[in-house]
């Protein structure tokens, strides 16, 4: 119906068709288009309903910078359809509507806005009737205001995340930004360039401009490899030292940059007068945008209100696409003619000047438009094209600490930058005409390199001027009969901002609280000026004293998905992962590794996991500790380093000792545990937890960057695997491998390491106790990992040696009372609640969180945990997180659980109050079915207190 012919439609591909639907009806549009677009293209140009009143709306902007035509698709709300392509068998459906989008039954609000003022909400819903009136009328609200609807359903999504960095981040690609990274990247730099748009050029591309212009600075870009081009990409923010998210479609690049170029462009301004909402009334640009992008004909008659050349330019272009435009309507008084009015005059264009718009009717239900008031007399026409000037695109620039000015004299916002982090280019920076622009790109590229310490090539810009002319600015009054819209998102009139400052709110930021302007899905772009003019006009001072209200991130909108990232999970698999697969383990993920959580039948979980810990026990087992942390320092402060770093004494360490680590965070809470072996004098190996390794790793480099000792940090937690063979017989199976280490008792005594070669492969062997027997852990490089196991497997056959699982592991610390960071511990516990005392050095000056425990200590201890043992025959048995009572009041909850196989009853670790901690006293457990159990309290060691059995 509307659809022009070739070769409009820069985007398009009229050789493939495609269908989809639109209220359940179907339409046909071409690869290339957006919903919007194939939807005008069909005569569709009532897309949604307004947020408050249910007022038809259409396109406007054609930028997705507003709300007019959110729409709804089946998996995701309040989608742009004038930025979001066709697909075929698309469904797509309005949103906030009652009934149809043509027969929206809520417009009847309309009719009812007299009785539903601007911040009416806040005067109604307070008093004594507050609470009466919300259980009434919250609901009501909540379901008539709200635009789409999310559909917790919806099938997977893959979203990714990138790290970027550059020298030089320019963002737009219009003429302004091309030239500015074309220069950057032509002086040396590596450069990335990000647009919103599909293709570069920005006004090049529809604008009425030579397109030479565009295909020179095309092939310059092409040219230069140290420029990278993401189109489609949205800059959402600018954050501290030049961090700024790029979002390319379902893509977050985190970018960092050392200089960046801001041609973010301006935004054309709507003018206001009565229903000046009505679709078929659309920015000049927009109207531009359909014809030359999408090969869309935006009306048949039309009017076009052109105070500047810009609206003169649109009304040619609408010429040439075969509207017949009835008027141009200039509201400057005289002067020359223009060459844009001369041409248009010569293709018989009728132009009155002095003359605006006053207001505009629609059709039945204002489903389009049908005539506009222009100079007392109405004329008809189904097309408003309107040029009421252009702001600044403000947004990142006042998020890197732009102020926004205002030039009464041209009626125009300004943006400063006194110390500049980021360097503008073209219209943000008032570069408005074409040769500006790009000469303003080069500036701004000749700043950043100089910047960045490097030479500034030649300016190769254009030196043909571009015909401008000022822009008049339009007044604002407000029509007696209203409906004269400043802000569309909200339905906000001039009246309601008036009557907003007469309710006492004089600053911008309260009048914007106050009415919501600004704060719909455009964010301001098209209120924010003419909000201020209204202000100051009611407080009687300028523009430029009342200001914009503050830019804050993100620019525009972005889906949770993108923030989230990844939705699979990370999956992390030792070396020896096939090894257990073989064996028959059940695995089960821990965070980001697969474990093995016990060995055989899953039908006979309970008897395989006592059997492994009987193993253990009574023989020989092996486990896969390839998961723990593992960090080596060096250097000679290495000592130094883990004593402020640790709770106990390294820098004494004797080299061939192992010794525990407890670590603490600036307020003294237990935030991990480990153990150092001192390889050599300024050499440590360091294990951490699984969970907490990131963590550890990133604060020894943080620590190490503000003490600046000497000492290199480095994380091998994925180049090293661990094997931990313990049980009563395993030195007996170490002592069968071929090896250059003794494992006697003399000649490797507990809490010992030793490095040397076991079955031919190098190791680190630590003799540590986390089960309570006689235990050797040996890492070696993950490569060899599997070939080491082999041989250990092979050597502790005779000795039926067994490998264990993750659950066996648990029981079995549990009964020697053994901790499990982030279980046993929370983020408050000290290592007194612990009973750890013993592990905090009395002597050392200085380590991190010794000042806040003994802080904390001077406060008194409330709670301890202590080891509950529950009674053989006990037939209700509480789970982890069950609450530990002193009478009725909470004290502590149950950490720990689990029944031991050695013991032959259930055991497990709890907070209680620290009055109860002593052996022998008991405490009530509330279980999970309410029932109250009284335990009696035991030592931490349920089993071998005197380590024995580790220490043979």
């Amino acid at each position: 119906m509307n659809r022009l012919p070739e070769p409009w439609g820069s985007r398009i591909d009229r050789s493939r068709p495609i269908r989809f639907t639109f209220e359940g009806k179907t339409f046909e549009g071409y690869a290339g288009d957006s919903i919007a677009s194939a939807l005008a293209a069909s005569g569709q140009w009532v897309l949604s309903r307004s947020f408050k009143y249910h007022r038809p709306r259409g396109v406007l902007s054609m930028t997705g910078a507003d709300a007019n035509t959110l729409v709804q698709l089946p998996f995701e709300p309040n989608v742009a359809a004038d930025r979001t392509p066709i697909s075929a068998g698309l469904r797509v459906s309005a949103q906030n509507v009652n009934g149809s989008l043509e027969r929206d039954r809520d417009a009847i609000i309309d009719r009812l806005g007299r009785f539903l003022p601007v911040g009416f909400y806040y005067r109604t819903f307070m008093g004594p009737r507050r609470d009466s009136w919300l259980k009434f009328w919250e609901p009501m609200i909540r379901r008539k205001a709200g635009l789409g609807v999310v559909d917790t359903t919806a099938p997977y999504r893959h979203f990714d995340k990138t790290h970027l960095h550059c020298d030089i981040l320019v963002v737009g690609a219009g003429p302004a930004g091309l030239n500015a990274a074309i220069t950057a990247a032509e002086g040396g730099a590596d450069v990335v360039l990000c647009d919103e748009n599909p293709e570069i050029g920005g006004s090049l591309t529809y604008g009425r401009h030579d397109p030479a212009t565009l295909a020179d600075l095309s092939s310059r870009l092409r040219a230069l490899p140290n420029l990278r081009l993401l189109t489609g990409t949205v800059c959402n923010g600018w954050y501290e030292d030049n961090w700024l998210p790029l979002i390319q479609g379902d893509r977050l690049h985190r970018t960092r940059a050392r200089s960046v170029i801001l041609a973010t462009g301006s935004i054309e301004q709507p003018a206001i007068f009565r229903n000046n909402d009505l679709p078929g009334i659309m920015l000049g640009s927009a109207a531009q945008r359909l014809i030359r992008h999408y090969g869309v004909r935006p009306g048949q008659k039309a009017v076009v209100l052109a105070p500047g050349d810009e609206g003169y330019c649109v009304a040619l272009d609408l010429v040439e696409a075969g509207v017949s435009v009835m008027l141009v309507a200039d509201p400057r008084s005289g002067g020359g003619a223009g060459p844009f009015e001369a041409e248009l005059h010569g293709k018989g264009v009728a132009i009155q000047k002095a003359a605006t718009i006053e207001a505009a009717e629609g059709t039945a239900g204002n489903r389009h438009l049908a005539r506009v008031r222009v100079g007392g007399r109405w004329i008809e026409c189904d097309l408003l094209a309107v040029s009421a000037g252009q702001v600044p695109a403000w947004q990142l620039p006042c998020q890197a600490g732009a102020k926004v000015g205002y030039d009464a004299a041209t009626g125009s916002m300004t943006l400063t930058l006194p110390k500049a982090p980021v360097h503008f280019a073209g219209s943000v920076a008032g570069d408005n005409d074409l040769r500006g622009a790009i000469a303003g790109g080069c500036r701004a590229a000749a700043a950043a390199l100089s910047q960045l310490g490097k030479a500034v090539v030649e300016d190769r810009s254009p030196t043909r001027p571009t015909a401008t002319s000022p822009v008049h600015v339009l007044p604002i009054v407000a029509n007696p009969k209203g409906r004269d819209f400043v802000d569309f998102d909200e339905d906000l009139q001039v009246k309601d901002l008036q009557n907003a400052v007469k309710e006492g709110y004089r600053e911008i930021e309260l009048v914007k609280r106050f009415t919501t302007v600004g704060m719909g899905p455009s964010q301001g772009r098209h209120s924010a000026l003419a909000t201020a003019r209204i202000v100051a006009e009611a407080t009687s001072r300028t523009v430029g004293e009342v200001g914009v209200t503050t830019a804050r991130p993100p620019v525009g909108p972005e889906t949770l998905g993108v923030l989230a990232g990844h939705h699979e999970p990370l999956e992390r698999r030792t070396a020896l992962h096939a090894r257990h697969l073989a064996l028959n383990a059940v695995m089960k993920p821990v965070g980001a590794w697969w474990r093995p959580y016990f060995y055989g039948d899953a039908s006979e979980a309970q008897k395989a996991i006592r059997d492994e810990i009987m193993a253990v026990r009574e023989g020989v087992g092996l486990l896969d500790v390839s998961t723990l942390g593992k960090l080596e320092l060096r250097g000679p402060d290495a000592g130094a380093f883990l004593d402020r770093l640790y709770t106990m004494a390294h820098a004494n360490q004797p080299v061939g000792r192992v010794r525990y680590c407890l670590m603490l965070n600036e307020m003294g809470s237990v935030v991990d545990d480990g153990v150092a072996y001192r390889m050599a004098e300024d050499r440590f190996y360091v294990t951490a937890t699984t969970g907490a390794v990131a963590r550890v790793y990133a604060d020894m480099l943080f620590w190490n960057a503000q003490w600046r000792l000497r000492v290199d940090v480095l994380n091998l937690t994925g180049a090293f695997s661990g094997l931990n063979v313990t049980g009563p017989k395993a030195r007996s199976v170490l002592q069968a491998l071929e090896s250059d280490i003794d494992f006697g008792r003399g000649a490797f005594p507990y809490l010992s390491g030793r490095e040397g070669v076991v079955a031919g492969v190098p190791v680190r062997v630590m003799r540590i106790g986390f089960t309570g027997e006689l235990s050797y852990e040996l890492h070696c490089p993950s490569s060899l990992a599997p070939a080491l196991w082999d041989a250990v497997i092979a050597a502790g056959k005779p000795h039926g040696l067994q490998p264990y699982g993750l659950e066996a592991s648990r029981i079995l610390r549990l009964e020697k009372g053994h901790i499990l960071i982030g279980q046993d511990t929370d983020a408050i516990t000290t290592p007194d609640e612990l009973g750890f005392g013993w592990a905090v050095s009395k002597k050392k000056p200085f380590f991190v969180g010794k000042r806040s425990i003994e802080m904390r200590a001077r406060l008194g201890q409330s709670r301890k945990l202590v080891g509950l043992q529950f009674p053989a025959d006990a037939k209700n048995i509480p789970g982890e997180s069950c609450l530990v009572l002193r009478g009725t009041t909470p004290v502590g909850q149950i950490t720990s659980v689990g029944f031991s196989p050695t013991l032959g009853c259930a055991i497990a670790l709890a907070y209680v109050h620290v009055d109860d901690s002593t052996e022998g006293s008991r405490v009530t457990v509330k279980c999970r079915n309410g029932q109250l159990v009284d335990v009696p309290v035991v030592a931490h060691a349920f089993l071998d207190p005197a380590n024995a059995r580790q220490e043979m």
